[in-house]
């Protein structure tokens, strides 16, 4: 099942790997670009775009964190600091109880 899913993901790679080599040499000759340049435009676009992404993405990071913090929410290291403190507990009173009834 692995294999057919991974020949089928390879077969949809290759396919879309010819459909964008068709497209940047039709933006080419419509821009008078060699496929060259056309590609290189491409990669620092995309190295933008995921640059700009990073950033918005840490901008939402720290406003939200912040918003959390003026409501004196839990972070996610509290919550799970609790959960593990909870999870001893319980050990403990498990322990405890099978203690008792022996």
């Amino acid at each position: 099942m692995f294999k057919e899913a991974w020949s089928h993901a390879l077969v949809g790679l290759n396919a879309a790997e010819q459909e964008a080599e068709k497209v940047l040499t039709k933006i080419a000759d419509a821009a008078g670009l060699t496929p060259e340049e056309v590609r290189r435009h491409a990669r620092e676009f995309g190295e933008k775009l995921q640059s700009q992404r990073k950033e918005l993405e840490r901008t939402i990071d720290d406003a939200v964190r912040k918003a959390g913090s003026r409501f004196r929410l839990p972070s996610r290291e509290d919550l799970d600091g609790l959960k593990k403190r909870l999870d001893d507990i319980a050990e403990k009173v498990d322990k405890l109880a099978r203690e008792r009834t022996k």
